[in-house]
């Protein structure tokens, strides 16, 4: 396996892995935008432009572009975050080149119509009211939106209904012109493949229209630390319901930050399996949650970390407290080598099986390069989730785990008392 990497003047980066144990080959084009970047007009542009791109090009329709991926068995699709967005394609490895070219085709030569936009506004409005109709998945952008405010990066991904209703095709299309540039863009290419061979391939491509006719340098995302300002404790939905859906957080780390291995090691030992320290406690021991888990988000400048669960609304006040000794004693008292070792094997073992897939491969080679400007060798990465100690755990723990909490609420409750009280104790 070896990973090698090329930019071109015009600032684009093209990053391969190469494996020539399979058959397959897999492509990413990563933008540096999401909806971090998006002022309150346009909210949710960068996922709505995700879709548009899909709706047609100077020489493909939307139809084309979807059937040539499907008819050689293979599969195409995008997804936006809060700083990036990423179109990629997975195919057999003599189809690389086609994939290379259809996925190039919606980068450089769109043209969503205004009739496109209508169509595909609907769309993502029936998107955000099926996010809105699984409180599972809404809990998660009522805690954003309780922790981090009205601001840019507590905002959904998806923007609002009013915002999705009233953005128009001019918006978005000066959003793509200015966003979508060769400095901004990472190409990630794993597989069956040759570096050489998919420099060219990506350098055609991607030189229609005279996309690449410019001059620029890589772009990355400051890691400038981000100030939250104190919000209100408990993000409440009042919603009838057969089960309470909440997620209890608080800051966690960011990613220039040098804990966050030792992060991932702790958010895996708390809520990462079924031998974890909080599905122990609130499910196996108490019977109060079907689904529990742990979570670490890490963004440029910000991170949070926290505890998702399920359960039976009379009992969740009792899971709220249950999730609040836990953290408090893994603060104070850190956690045992048995627990710390299953982690990190955990950690591991999902990384090395995550090797056995190219487009696994793919995103890791990707993401890295457009988040950090450099991909590590996956050997140094062990290296680091090996080197993960009990006392650095238990110094993290004691950092990050006796701060203010968060806690986003989904459920048939007429006001946050009881769990504003907990929070306060």
């Amino acid at each position: 396996m070896s990973v090698k990497r090329t930019v071109l003047s015009s600032g684009l980066r093209i990053v391969t892995e190469e494996d020539p144990t399979v058959r397959s080959a897999a492509i990413g084009i990563w933008v540096n935008v999401g909806s971090r970047d998006e002022t309150p007009a346009v909210a949710g542009a960068s996922h709505f432009l995700e879709h548009l791109l899909f709706k047609g090009t100077t020489t493909r329709t939307a139809l084309e572009i979807s059937s040539s991926i499907e008819s050689v068995g293979g599969e195409m699709n995008a997804f936006t975050g809060k700083e990036y967005t990423c179109f990629y394609a997975r195919v057999i490895d003599t189809d690389l080149p086609m994939a290379v070219d259809v996925v190039s085709d919606l980068i450089t030569s769109s043209i969503f119509t205004a009739e496109d936009v209508d169509s595909e506004r609907k769309v993502v409005l029936e998107e955000i009211a099926m996010r809105d109709g699984d409180p599972s998945d809404l809990v998660h952008d009522l805690f954003s939106d309780t922790y981090y405010g009205d601001t840019p990066i507590g905002r959904s991904i998806l923007g609002t209904t009013d915002s999705i209703k009233t953005v128009s095709r001019g918006s978005i299309f000066n959003y793509y012109k200015k966003r979508y540039l060769p400095q901004d863009l990472v190409v990630a290419v794993a597989g069956n493949i040759k570096h050489k061979q998919v420099v060219a391939l990506v350098e055609k491509a991607l030189s229609r229209d005279g996309f690449l006719d410019v001059k620029g340098t890589p772009q990355l995302r400051p890691n400038k630390p981000l100030k939250v300002k104190s919000q209100k404790s408990v993000g409440l939905i009042n919603r009838k319901s057969e089960q309470a859906h909440l997620f209890y957080g608080m800051a966690g780390v960011s990613r220039g930050d040098d804990r966050r291995f030792t992060m991932g090691i702790l958010s895996a030992a708390l809520g990462g399996g079924m031998s974890s320290r909080i599905f122990q406690e609130i499910r196996e021991k108490r019977g109060l949650a079907y689904s529990v888990y742990a979570l670490a988000q890490q963004f440029a400048g910000s991170g949070v970390f926290g505890i998702y669960a399920g359960s039976n609304p009379s009992k969740a006040v009792e899971v709220v407290e249950v999730i609040r000794e836990v953290l408090n004693d893994v603060a104070e008292n850190g956690m045992t080598e048995e627990e710390i070792s299953r982690a990190k094997g955990l950690v591991k073992g999902t990384m090395v099986l995550n090797q056995e897939d190219s487009g696994a491969r793919m995103m890791n080679i990707g993401k890295s390069e457009i988040v950090y400007g450099e991909i590590k060798g996956f050997d140094q990465v062990l290296e680091e989730i090996s080197a993960v100690t009990p006392e650095g755990v238990k110094k993290v723990a004691g950092e990050i785990l006796v701060q203010k909490p968060t806690l986003a609420l989904i459920g048939p409750f007429r006001n946050a008392a009881k769990f504003e009280k907990i929070l306060g104790a």
